[in-house]
């Protein structure tokens, strides 16, 4: 059976960070439900853990645990994963937008795609020490303007994206998913067009168009309470609701049908609580 939904409390930033982060999100020492299905968005996430040195995570369909430290970046996934917390959890965390976490993370995030990364694997010592700063901060708060500051500060020293993939980001959120007319206008070639966007974004321009579809659907299930899913297909680009079933299938691990009933979106269109016997797992072609 699953808990109540956890009391996620969101800050949306402002000034030089508000084009990179969508929001950071505290977890103050909530009831766990177990395991959590994390659905890809083509995004980039950090995860701190507050009362526990442990992030461990499942590949959707397995029971083999991997651990990390308590402090974690998800890359760009193009497939659900599972997080487990113990019985209370506090946690904080930064979602960014798409493009958004590159100033932040000196390497390629192409090489970051679908891997799970230990914070000071990349930021060395200072992680630990923002880390040690958010478990003595006393309000929700106080960890938010930490967090926020140590964005700006990585951020003043950061050397600037290629023009080329703001522009195409900027298209494929508008669902225009055409690469060879992108990359003439941007005046890249459509090898390297891929290439650096890829490497800014973390996945190509093709699965990123096909994330934000999936997040498209996201979002009219959040504004349905039973929705019709041939016209949610439709709505949302897809071809027929058969192309639908494919992608939820691929990016949730449930049909339609099936996320619809376990579905408990925490504020956000990222995370699905399931009962702690029920993980994400290729499911039945039908709605």
């Amino acid at each position: 059976m699953r808990g109540a939904p956890k009391p996620y409390e969101i800050h949306t930033p402002v000034g030089p960070l508000a084009p990179l982060v969508e929001y950071f999100w505290a977890l103050p020492d909530a009831p766990s439900s177990g395991r959590g299905s994390i659905l890809p968005s083509g995004t980039l996430s950090l995860v701190i853990h507050l009362d526990e040195d442990e992030r461990r995570i499942y590949d959707a369909g397995s029971d083999v645990c991997r651990r990390f430290s308590g402090a974690v970046v998800s890359g760009a996934h193009g497939r659900p994963f599972l997080a487990e917390g113990r019985e209370h959890t506090s946690a904080v965390g930064i979602h960014f937008r798409p493009g958004g976490a590159w100033p932040f993370f000196g390497a390629a995030l192409g090489e970051l795609a679908d891997r799970h990364v230990d914070l000071d694997a990349l930021w060395g010592a200072s992680a630990i020490e923002l880390r040690e700063r958010l478990c003595g901060a006393r309000t929700v708060r106080d960890r938010f303007r930490i967090l926020e500051a140590a964005l700006v500060q990585r951020l003043e020293r950061a050397r600037p994206g290629h023009g080329a993939v703001a522009v195409a980001l900027r298209a494929l959120e508008r669902g225009d998913a055409n690469i060879g007319a992108l990359s003439a206008q941007v005046g890249l070639s459509r090898r390297r067009l891929i290439e650096v966007f890829t490497a800014q974004v973390g996945v190509t321009p093709k699965k990123f168009a096909r994330l934000r579809r999936f997040q498209r659907v996201l979002d009219a299930t959040r504004r349905a309470h039973a929705p019709s899913w041939s016209r949610v297909a439709v709505a949302s680009g897809y071809f027929d609701q058969a192309h639908l079933i494919r992608d939820f299938v691929e990016f949730c691990g449930l049909s339609p049908s099936e996320f619809a009933r376990v579905r408990d979106l925490d504020a956000t269109n990222h995370h699905v609580r399931l009962p702690e016997w029920e993980s994400p797992r290729s499911a039945r072609s039908s709605v």
